[in-house]
């Protein structure tokens, strides 16, 4: 499945800029960084799970946010691009 993940992290705090750093390097072992809290995200159901766990676990749901869009199965291909936007590569696999 294709995911849009995005979040948003309170950095007030030294605490809250730890979650900062766990969600981004959760989310980098999943999908590609498109924007600095968004990623790109190409994974099984059973991926999926483990993913909201963990970030579960990681943000303080009282300040913070994570935002999780299932797309249709060739939405990155329809992506419509301004700027420096480069399109991901969501076949090959991901090198953690």
């Amino acid at each position: 499945m294709q995911l849009l993940l995005t979040y948003d992290v309170v950095t007030t705090t030294p605490a809250g800029r730890r979650r900062l750093r766990q969600m981004a390097k959760l989310c980098e072992g999943y999908g590609h960084r498109v924007q600095k809290s968004v990623f790109e995200i190409t994974c099984t159901d059973a991926e999926l799970l483990t993913l909201l766990d963990s970030a579960t676990r990681i943000i303080d749901a009282s300040d913070d946010s994570v935002r999780v869009y299932r797309l249709p199965s060739n939405g990155f291909d329809t992506v419509h691009r301004l700027g420096v936007a480069e399109p991901a590569p969501h076949h090959d696999p991901l090198i953690l």
